[in-house]
Parts: structure tokens; C-alpha cells; sequence
């Protein structure tokens, strides 16, 4: 006779989110403000016939779904309970809730129940009273999933149910739900978990497990849980299988591939030191460790996060961050201003990464983008980097135009026409045509007037007071200018000039003399263009122009040779014929323009501005909201009338 002897364990594992589920409203975690209307509402008796939990996974939903038909169903230890906030957990009712088997309480998964037949075969049985309870409660997990045929098919019933049922319905996708079901319930929206109450928790957990733990540990599993308490601690669970028993941030690290902050201090460090080789040294390490490109841009960006907060409410930092006194001394070694935009290419790095060619060269070039943005230092101060004129402002470029004009100064036209009074020859008076074009800035016609007067325009070259000198001026007038310093005649001519003006090219060419008397901006400005001759138009310099009794000849500089497309050559020199009533032919070269039409306008528009600017911060009105309820004036927002 043979005898088996089998051994049963006495209890098998039970993994943390389930040993460790909240049993009552005092032990759940994170879900105050629910806690405290379902607590008000069970001492006042004043119950809704229909509950929705939404929030996203591992928040509680269905522990707070049992925790309520506890509440509703205690019987408490003597049997003579009644509805409560804090249900005892030891009656018949308490502990078969807890344990699943409670006969009036029913779960059901819309996921794999979301037709209409099982909805309403569970509608069929809402209308029969509980049989060992004081409420019969319905919990439907998932309730989005239903069909909307199963939705209209419990509306009546959910409006008006009967008084022993009670409905909890959760949800990770409360949009999906019709409105007409969401009218019909008392909604509670739960919140994920922030990191500290995580922490918090796990603490408490692993004290009760007699399990050793580091702290950076748990706030490395609870940022990477997200803001679920179930998956911190199935996380948990895994951290103590990986590490045989002990939670420590290098197994922590290890299991998730999570990123040492050595690395991200490092990065930091280069930036400051403006030193690109340590940066790409420091990638290399991280591509040896196989770690992830996009995660590594996340932690960056929490770093930044951290510094800018260290920066601004040092306070706020948690005590225990194992990266404090690295936090710290880089938040004193960048400006805010430095942090928010390094901040702000990471961000933009990490959504560009798909569109690398790999992920390294996307990671490398964020750092590269960053060192590229990183203010030189010198003595302490900050000094930004010079940029292309292409990535500055408009207004920027108007007020570098409008700067560029003011620095030929007019005191070299003033001078030069002291030198050549005398020398200068004779010129003939201009023809009808070029008189329009000199009297196009003062906006007089030749027919009103006799004669034009001086009015010349910026040459295509600077003209600066260094350029004036006495071995430039002719010898002739030495004698007469030796008794002043020269830059005193310049200062002098400063005050008689307001205007920016032009030395002609020779003064024995008539035709060339006639043409600095041109404002070629005032001239476009006059002119019926559009598409590209507009734009050539604006665009051009004008270099000279040359008179013969058959045709006019304009010579022009352009910056690049796109404009010379569409015809746009022809239509402004139809459109110039047009307006000055001869011929005109136009000559063209490439080159670097400097008084256009273009860059009039855009020192216009800075000068308008900067005038709306100003009237703005001296109104009263807007003085007194400054200095009454601290009121500033958002950059960039006021635009001119």
C-alpha cells in the first residue's frame, strides 16, 4: 500500500498593491477632497443613487468603489450598525467585500460586458432586493467601453433606480461617456499621486516589510510611476526581486535604465564651462550605457526644472534630493533667463528626436543647440553671444537701420560743400524728369518750382568723422579750415544737418550730380508696383543715374538675384517711364544694399514704436495702475496707431 504525502503551503505571496489596498476612507492616500464629500455625505445620510469615479489607472477607483459599499453595508461588530464614514472591516459584510464574495455587491467589467443583452440582464436583477445587505451596489469598471446601445438601455434605470441599488461607475476616459449619463451622476474626479505622498507611502510599506531602502529609491520609482499608486508598487515589488531584498538607487536605476544625475551634472557643467568637447564626451558615455535618448532629454529637463525653482523659491526644494548641492551650484553659475531657454530646447529637442537621423545625433544636437545659446562669461557678467541678423527681431533690425543712418554723420555733406564751393563747377539746370525725381522727397513738383534744392540721400558707402581728416581735404582750403580743429567743424555741421546726406561721385559729371539729389525710397514709395518689381523696387540701392536726351539710365543694387524674376526688371521700368514721362533703363548688379525703401520702412516702424512706447509708460492712467496694483506692460504688445 503506497501513501502520497502532499505539503500545501499555509499562505502564498501576495504581491504589495493588493496586500497593501487602502480598507477604509483613513487609510487611502492622495484622495482628500473626495474623502471628505463622501465622509460628509455618509454622516448626513444624504446619499446620491449614482456615483462616477474617473482618473487615470492606479488612483483608487475601485478601492474607493468598496470602501463606499462597506460604508453603506456595515453592519458593525454587534450587528446593529448602520450606514457609516468609517465601516468596522470586521462584520460579515466588511470582511466578504474585502474578500470578493459579497453576494450584493457586484463588479462588472464593461470592457468584456459592453453589450445591451448584458446590460440589460443586469438591469433585470437591480429590481430584486439585496439578500443579506442594506443596499444592493453595482460597480461597472471601465463604463466608457459600453456600446451606446447598452448606454440608452440604463439611462431610465439610472435616473430612477430603486432604493435598496446604488451605482458606482469608473472610468480612465470619462469624454467617452454621454452627457446624458454624466448628468445622472454625483462626479469625482481623483488626482494622481504627487511624488511626495508615493514616497510617503512606500515608506511606510517597506518599514512594515522589515525591507531596508534608500529614499532617492522610492522617489525614483514614484516618478516613474507616474502618479499610479499601483504601479509604485508593483514597481516596488519588482525593485525588491531585483535587488534580492534591498531597494538601492543603483538596483533601482539598473531596473529601470533611469539615468545617473552624474551625467546630467556633468552636461551642466560643460555648458557653463563652454566647453563642446566634454558635452559630446559625456554623450559617448551615456551611447556606451545604452540608455535612452528620450528619457535622458526628460531628466534634463527635471534638472532644469529643479534649477529654475532653486533659483527662484529655494525653498520649495525637497530636502532630500540626492542632486541638491549640484542644483544649487548651478543655479548660481546661470541666469534665469539661461535656464528657461535651455529649458525650452530641451523640450523642443525631445519632440525632434523622431526626426533625427538617429536619436544620438538628435540628442548631440540639442546639446550642441544649447552651447550654441550658452551666454559667455566674463568677470562674472553674462555677455550674449552675437547672432545672424537673420534670428534678430524686426524691431531690431529697424533700430540697427535707423542707428546705421544716424552714424553717417551730416556733418561730412556740411564739410565737403565748404571744401568744393569753390571748386565745384557749374552745373546745368536738371531736366523736367530728374527734377521730379529730386522733388519726390519734398514732395514739390518741378512745375511749381524753378530751381531744386540740395537734397541728397546716404551714400552707398559709411562716411564716418574719422574719415575726415586734414590730408582728405584739398589743399586749396587747408589754410581756411586751419584755424579750427576739424572736429569741430564736424560738430558744428552735426547741428546744421538733421537729414542723412550723400558726397557726389564726381563732381565734374553733371548727370551724376543731379542723381544725389534723389531720395530713391520717396521715389519707390510713389510708384504703382506689386509682386516681384515691388519687392525689386524696395529692395534696390540706387547707385547712379545718368540723362541724355533719349532715355534716362538707372543703375541698381540688389541683394540677391531672385528678384530679377517674373519680368520685374521691365515693370519697374515701365512704372518709372510712366511717372517721370521718358524713357528710363535700368541696370542692374548684385551686391550689399544699405538705403532701400525696405529699411526706411523698418526704421518708420521702430520710430513709431518706440513713440507708442513712450506715449504708453508716461499716460497717467497707466502710471497709476503701475504703481496702485504693480501692473507691467506685456513686451512686444503695444503696436502703434
Amino acid at each position: 500500500m503506497m501513501h502520497l504525502i502532499f505539503t500545501v503551503p499555509s499562505m502564498s505571496y501576495q504581491v504589495l498593491a493588493r496586500k497593501y489596498r487602502p480598507k477604509n476612507f483613513d487609510s487611502l492616500v492622495g484622495q482628500d477632497h473626495v474623502v471628505r464629500a463622501l465622509t460628509h455625505a455618509l454622516e448626513n445620510k444624504r446619499l446620491h443613487h449614482a456615483y462616477l469615479f474617473t482618473g487615470t489607472r492606479g488612483v483608487g477607483k475601485t478601492t474607493l468603489s468598496r470602501i463606499l459599499a462597506k460604508s453603506l453595508n456595515c453592519q458593525g461588530i454587534d450587528g446593529q450598525g448602520d450606514i457609516t464614514a468609517h465601516p468596522c472591516g470586521r462584520c460579515d459584510a466588511c470582511t466578504s467585500i474585502d474578500a470578493g464574495r459579497f453576494v450584493d455587491y457586484i463588479e462588472m467589467d464593461a470592457a468584456s460586458n459592453r453589450g445591451v443583452d448584458e446590460m440589460a440582464q443586469l438591469l433585470e436583477q437591480a429590481i430584486y432586493a439585496p439578500s443579506n445587505a442594506r443596499f444592493k451596489v453595482y460597480m461597472i469598471d471601465e463604463v466608457h467601453m459600453l456600446t451606446s446601445h447598452a448606454f440608452n438601455a440604463m439611462l431610465k434605470t439610472l435616473e430612477e433606480p430603486p432604493e435598496h441599488v446604488k451605482f458606482i461607475l469608473a472610468t480612465t476616459d470619462p469624454q467617452k461617456i454621454p452627457v446624458t449619463v454624466l448628468s445622472r451622476c454625483l462626479q469625482f474626479n481623483l488626482k494622481q499621486m504627487p511624488p511626495g505622498h508615493i514616497v510617503s507611502h512606500l515608506e511606510n510599506i517597506l518599514a512594515e516589510e522589515q525591507i531596508s531602502f534608500d529614499t532617492p529609491a522610492l522617489r525614483l520609482l514614484a516618478q516613474g510611476a507616474q502618479g499610479s499608486m499601483r504601479d509604485a508598487l508593483s514597481l516596488t515589488d519588482q525593485a525588491i526581486a531585483y535587488s534580492a531584498g534591498k531597494v538601492t538607487l543603483e538596483a533601482v536605476q539598473g531596473m529601470l535604465g533611469a539615468l545617473d544625475h552624474t551625467y546630467l551634472v556633468r552636461l551642466m557643467d560643460a555648458l557653463a564651462a563652454q566647453d563642446g568637447a566634454a558635452l559630446l564626451s559625456v554623450a559617448d558615455d551615456m551611447a556606451a550605457r545604452s540608455l535612452s535618448w528620450s528619457a535622458a532629454l526628460q531628466d534634463l529637463g527635471t534638472l532644469l526644472n529643479r534649477i529654475a525653482i532653486a533659483q527662484a523659491v529655494p525653498a520649495a526644494l525637497p530636502d532630500d534630493l540626492p542632486e541638491l548641492e549640484d542644483i544649487q551650484r548651478l543655479a548660481g553659475q546661470f541666469s534665469a533667463e539661461d535656464i528657461q531657454l535651455f529649458y525650452q530646447i530641451v523640450v523642443h529637442g525631445r519632440q525632434e528626436l523622431g526626426l533625427a537621423p538617429d536619436e544620438y545625433a538628435g540628442f548631440t544636437m540639442t546639446l550642441l543647440r544649447m552651447l550654441a545659446f550658452t551666454p559667455l562669461h566674463s568677470g562674472g557678467e553674462h555677455k550674449t553671444q552675437s547672432m545672424p541678423a537673420s534670428a534678430k527681431p524686426v524691431a531690431a533690425l529697424a533700430k540697427t537701420s535707423t542707428a546705421a543712418k544716424a552714424s553717417i554723420p551730416a556733418a561730412a555733406t556740411v564739410v565737403a560743400s565748404k571744401i568744393n564751393e569753390t571748386s565745384a563747377p557749374a552745373t546745368k539746370a536738371p531736366s523736367p524728369a530728374m527734377a521730379a525725381l529730386a522733388a519726390a522727397r519734398s514732395g514739390k513738383s518741378s512745375k511749381t518750382t524753378g530751381e531744386v534744392a540740395p537734397d541728397p540721400i546716404s551714400p552707398p558707402f559709411p562716411v564716418t568723422s574719422d574719415s575726415i581728416t586734414p590730408s582728405s581735404i584739398p589743399s586749396q582750403k587747408k589754410t581756411e579750415l586751419n584755424s579750427a580743429p576739424v572736429q569741430a567743424i564736424v560738430n558744428d555741421a552735426v547741428e546744421q544737418s538733421a537729414a542723412p546726406v550723400n558726397i557726389p561721385r564726381s563732381s565734374s559729371n553733371t548727370a551724376t550730380t543731379a542723381t544725389s539729389k534723389i531720395d530713391w525710397p520717396v521715389v519707390v514709395r510713389k510708384l504703382e508696383l506689386r509682386g516681384v518689381a515691388q519687392q525689386l523696387a524696395t529692395q534696390s540701392e540706387l547707385l547712379s543715374v545718368h540723362e541724355d536726351d533719349v532715355v534716362i539710365k538707372i543703375e541698381l543694387r540688389i541683394p540677391v538675384d531672385t528678384l530679377l524674376s517674373a519680368g520685374s526688371v521691365e515693370k519697374l521700368a515701365t512704372a518709372l517711364t510712366s511717372y517721370l514721362n521718358k524713357k528710363v533703363s535700368i541696370k542692374t548688379e548684385i551686391g550689399v544694399v544699405r538705403q532701400t525703401a525696405h529699411a526706411d520702412n523698418l526704421a518708420e516702424q521702430a520710430e513709431l514704436l518706440q513713440q507708442a512706447e513712450q506715449t504708453l509708460e508716461s499716460d497717467p492712467f497707466v502710471q497709476t495702475l503701475k504703481r496702485e496694483f504693480g501692473a507691467t506692460i506685456v513686451p512686444g504688445s503695444v503696436r502703434p496707431i
